[in-house]
């Protein structure tokens, strides 16, 4: 049997896996997403053309590629219809590359509203949802009431749909949210008219070929290995991420096992993807947030905005206490750096390796992050020059090389590929 070889991202999202998928996808003839949904964008930049991927698996540009969205997806019908759409039109066959996992959970109307009554009624203490339906969807999925693609081509199909959304607008009343009336809710018209782009998006679902994806994979595991996509960061996961601020799935490696349907053993190469800094989009502590003009300048050098949801992301310095604690949980094999071309003009750049947290150091991610954490930080020299123009590692400046290094030694993982721009020939193999 070959391997399944995984790619995540090791902060809390936003780290460039579109981009390094995109990479090496011209490795494997078969590309899988694994968890998440809708709420997650990949950015993709070649020959000129951006896209930004947000369901669809980012091997869909590569000519001879079989892409699968898994198990482990949740599925928004409208979203996916849509996206499809922009890719046809830019002459991507993506009926001939894409197939789908039956038991992936749909996302309903009704969850995106019950995302956006659920963060009203926390107020102040509310998650910063993307007011996707994402929570919502993966609750209906643990308690067992939800809805799977497989279930599109069930002759009942309407029946259970409008058991489950008369399940959910009871929820959504006892919360007192105006489901019907409130301007945010994330809806592009009426709830009519928008179960009836859900009907139609389903119709364009069922143009497309559906899998068992369990057996599917693990058939093409006997002939060739797949790289697996993951979404979000290994800091948002539910279980070891920055609880309760994190997403509802497990973004973490473990995560492919369980949502594509393959064993342990079946893991091969853990690619782990991080910048060259820290950012966050939405609440949840960030300890090496940077709150002033620094802070600023990453975001502008960055361009470090929301693909999907257009929000300015939290900028703040390398955080090595949790990219440590996300490599020793995914089993990383291999490190990708990002966007180092971003400290190209800092005199000095500042990592943490340790936190105080009252008053003691350590080199662990407390159990609450969100006890009051002041970082401990290792000053280097920069580099100031532009990364961009460098395609060979021997042409790298020394600063820069000595910055790789203290990292390498840190983390204990070899950093293989370097990014020093977002498209995919700006970027070095070591």
């Amino acid at each position: 049997m070959k391997k399944i070889d995984v790619i995540l991202g090791l902060q809390w999202g936003d780290e460039g896996k579109g981009k390094i998928v995109d990479v090496l996808a011209e490795r494997y003839t078969k590309v899988a997403r694994f968890q998440g949904g809708p709420n997650a964008g990949h950015s993709l930049h070649f020959d000129g053309k951006s896209f930004v991927l947000r369901s669809i698996p980012s091997g869909i540009f590569r000519d001879g590629t079989t892409n699968i969205i898994g198990n482990g997806v949740v599925f928004d019908p409208i979203a996916f219809r849509k996206e499809c759409l922009e890719l046809i039109a830019a002459g991507v066959p993506i009926k001939e590359r894409l197939v789908l996992g039956r038991k992936a959970h749909i996302i309903l109307p009704t969850h995106r509203l019950l995302d956006a009554a659920n963060e009203a009624a926390a107020k102040k203490g509310k998650i910063g949802s993307t007011l996707k339906g994402i929570g919502p969807c993966y609750t209906d999925k643990i308690s067992r009431h939800g809805l799977r693609i497989g279930d599109i081509l069930d002759p009942d199909f309407k029946a259970k749909y409008e058991k489950l959304r008369d399940r959910h607008i009871a929820d959504i009343e006892r919360l007192d949210y105006d489901w019907k009336q409130n301007p945010v809710a994330p809806l592009s018209g009426s709830f009519e008219d928008e179960e009836k782009a859900f009907f139609d998006a389903v119709e364009f679902v069922k143009e497309f070929k559906t899998v068992n994806c369990e057996y599917y994979i693990n058939d093409v595991l006997q002939k060739e290995s797949i790289l697996a996509e993951g979404a979000q960061g290994t800091m948002l996961d539910v279980d070891y991420g920055s609880y309760p601020f994190v997403t509802s799935s497990t973004t973490s490696c473990s995560g492919a096992c369980s949502g594509l349907g393959v064993a342990p053993q079946q893991i091969g190469s853990v690619y782990g993807i991080f910048k060259a800094y820290c950012t966050r989009v939405g609440s949840g502590p960030f300890p090496t947030e940077l709150l002033d003009e620094t802070g600023e300048h990453l975001r502008a050098v960055g361009h470090e905005f929301g693909a999907v949801t257009g929000r300015p992301r939290r900028c703040g310095w390398l955080d090595l206490v949790a990219l440590k604690y996300a490599c020793i949980i995914d089993g990383v094999t291999d490190l990708i750096m990002m966007k180092s071309d971003c400290l190209d003009d800092f005199e000095t750049i500042k990592v943490c390796t340790s936190y105080k947290v009252n008053g003691v150091e350590t080199n662990e991610v407390p159990f609450d992050i969100s006890t009051p954490i002041k970082p401990v930080y290792t000053e280097f020299k920069g580099w100031n020059c532009d990364l961009t123009q460098i395609s060979e590692e021997k042409d790298l400046p020394k600063e820069f090389t000595d910055y790789v290094a203290f990292m390498e030694s840190y983390l204990g993982v070899p950093i293989k590929i370097i990014s020093l721009g977002p498209d995919r020939k700006a970027t070095i193999f070591r």
